[in-house]
């Protein structure tokens, strides 16, 4: 038996942070992950997703030199193979350096998955460190998700979760993605790029559904653009997986296809933790129950990440594990969670905080909205990306900046702006009074913020009497 001061189950951006913090604050420390540091994102996850859709992004440059003068000779082709060699090898530079910090922060990497023994002990049951029993004062569970594949989804090698996807051998001619939320719609975008046939089927009425509708429909247009075809209010049934490829109906209209990519959501990885030989309780979905601090129903147990199943984002994980960790040191933090950006590596990207238009009206707030296209931006021009546009939402009285959506030019980046503003309760004048840089992606912020008052200097504006 080996007796540390905090537990940390799961390395993925949650618990090998908070492992990485829990060092830093003098506490002995053990980590332990049944695959590979770094979890879902850096594994199967955020990390190798965006390296392949940067590989996307190059190869759609390529094609597209002539429109800045410049003149590639013969056929520009896309090599996967190559692809998958250099995400592999993205994976394998991250992994090394997150070791690194670890080892750096003294804590102690044991390999193998964790079975509780009672609230206060952890068997690692299986993988290399198998038989050790860890004793440790606190736990802090991060122990992630998974893929989740309803029962009427047949078994097959033709049907895949994005596990599967992202180590898929030879590009697919063809693909069905049932699933038209963050992950499918990413996945629609990169293998229409390389020059998949895609088809995405939504059972709700649009895309991503839980994103500000204006954004959604934008980004509808934009991948029909590109080839993609969108179904949405109805069910895809009927699945069948063959020999070459996997069939379904929407309607009465049959699809057809090389695979199918299941993205219909994901379910917490936490099954085989024996989670009440420790007391720690969760919802009906297997999510578990914490405090505004991650403490769970057991006392000395926290639980941070997908695991509690509130936003199920990487950096939300890491942010939620110095939470955790504050709270075990005695210096709990108020946990801003609830001010999480958002960012949807589609083509546009899009990149959201705060509130939409439809969750003002919802909750009946009276609210003004500020929006700048990114058709009017020279940087926009210059780099030959002018679709989209920045919407902020304030509200009507106090111009408290209530939500901002991006949807354009590098959004994941801009919408870093808008998350210190509206932790700072920034108002839209302030945030317009702000200079921004020029010729950057980032002056249609300031130009949006100008819009909510109607003064925005590079659009039509009618004077004033």
């Amino acid at each position: 038996m080996e007796k540390f001061d905090v537990c940390v189950i799961g390395a993925g951006p949650g618990g090998y942070v908070a492992a990485i913090r829990a060092g830093q604050n003098g506490l002995k420390t053990a980590l332990v992950e049944k695959s590979f540091v770094g979890g879902t994102c850096l594994n199967v996850g955020c990390i190798p997703t965006k390296t392949l859709i940067a590989g996307a992004e190059a190869f759609a440059a390529a094609k597209h030199a002539a429109d800045f003068g410049v003149i590639i000779e013969g056929e520009v082709k896309a090599d996967w193979k190559k692809m998958l060699n250099r995400k592999d090898e993205v994976i394998g530079k991250l992994r090394n350096g997150i070791s690194g910090l670890l080892k750096a922060a003294g804590v102690t990497v044991f390999g193998g998955r964790g079975e509780f023994l009672s609230r206060k002990q952890l068997l690692v049951a299986a993988g290399e460190a198998a038989g050790t029993v860890i004793e440790a004062d606190k736990f802090i569970i991060a122990a992630g998700s998974e893929p989740l594949v309803p029962g009427f989804i047949p078994a097959g090698e033709r049907i895949l979760t994005s596990t599967e996807l992202l180590s898929i051998p030879k590009l697919p001619k063809s693909l069905l993605i049932l699933g038209g939320g963050v992950i499918g719609c990413e996945f629609a975008c990169l293998f229409a790029e390389l020059g998949t046939e895609v088809t995405v089927v939504e059972m709700l009425p649009q895309i991503l559904p839980a994103t500000d509708g204006e954004c959604a429909r934008l980004l509808t247009r934009a991948m029909g653009d590109r080839g993609i075809r969108i179904l949405t209010g109805q069910p895809l049934s009927d699945i069948k997986c063959m020999k070459n490829g996997v069939s379904g109906k929407v309607g009465t209209e049959t699809l057809k296809a090389e695979y199918l990519l299941v993205s219909i959501g994901r379910k917490p990885a936490t099954a085989a933790l024996n989670l009440p030989a420790a007391g720690v309780k969760t919802n009906q979905r297997g999510f578990i129950e914490v405090d505004e601090n991650f403490k769970t129903s057991a006392p000395n147990i926290y639980a941070i990440g997908d695991a509690v199943g509130k936003v199920m984002l990487a950096h939300w994980a890491s942010a939620a594990a110095g939470a955790a960790v504050a709270a075990i040191c005695g210096k709990p933090v108020k946990f801003t969670g609830e001010l999480t950006p958002g960012c949807i590596f589609t083509t546009p990207e899009i990149g959201t905080i705060g509130k939409s238009e439809e969750q003002c009206k919802a909750d009946n707030i009276d609210y003004v909205v500020g929006k700048f296209p990114f058709s009017a931006l020279g940087k926009a021009m210059a780099m030959n990306q002018t679709e989209g546009f920045v919407k902020i939402i304030a509200d009507r009285k106090s111009d408290q900046v209530l939500g901002v959506h991006i949807i354009g030019p590098h959004a994941t980046d801009l919408i870093a702006e808008a998350s210190p503003a509206m932790l700072l309760e920034i108002t839209a004048r302030e945030l317009g009074r702000a200079i921004h840089a020029h010729p950057t992606l980032g002056e249609a912020m300031m130009e949006a913020a100008h819009a909510v008052h109607g003064e925005c200097a590079h659009l039509p504006t009618r004077r004033r009497k």
